[in-house]
């Protein structure tokens, strides 16, 4: 006989309180989701490699359309705030200052994957239900990226393995393309 033990989601209003009330370490690497806190591992070198060599691509090629949002947190529903490793935002004219960007703001989520492919798909599966247009995982040890559209309740309808001299382009940029190899970088 096994009993299940009741569990509390917690909201994002509950979680901005908790960081308000300084219940996390500054340098915590924690996010909420579906109303679970999550430990985020460790950012490795080759990692944050990707994630500044994306940056950079977005902010040369596109930055005055949208905005590039690195490591930064999103508001996808009452009990999920991940931080995705770069967010490619719809520019607005007031910022986001007032309020965290949500699903209608966010044109495309990246997920670095070095040792975490399993949680970043999990992940995937989350932005989908919010109808997070699309998302690209890098999948660092399979060097490709997973690119993924058409956002659904079941996760993403559509997905494409993205490898070496393969171009990448996200649905939401018309004319903004990438090699996958530019993007996965070399091998330490």
């Amino acid at each position: 006989m096994s009993s299940v033990l009741p569990r509390h989601a917690f909201t994002v209003h509950e979680w901005e309180e908790m960081g308000r009330l300084g219940l996390f370490d500054e340098d915590a690497r924690v996010e909420l989701i579906d109303g679970e806190i999550v430990d985020m591992t460790p950012i490795g070198a080759r990692h944050q490699d990707c994630v500044n060599r994306l940056a950079e691509q977005f902010w040369s090629r596109a930055g005055d359309m949208v905005v590039v949002q690195v490591q930064g947190p999103v508001r996808l529903s009452e009990h999920s705030e991940p931080q995705p490793d770069l967010a490619v935002l719809r520019r607005r004219p007031e910022g986001y200052a007032a309020a965290l960007p949500g699903p209608a703001a966010v044109l495309l989520v990246v997920e670095v994957a070095d040792t975490t492919l399993e949680r970043d798909l999990a992940k995937a599966a989350v932005y989908a239900a919010s109808g997070i247009r699309e998302c690209w995982i890098v999948d660092l040890q399979g060097d490709q990226v997973i690119a993924s559209s058409e956002p659904g309740p079941e996760g993403y309808r559509a997905q494409r393995f993205v490898r070496g001299d393969e171009t990448l382009e996200p649905t939401v940029l018309t004319g903004f393309a990438m090699r996958a190899a530019e993007v996965l970088g070399g091998r330490p």
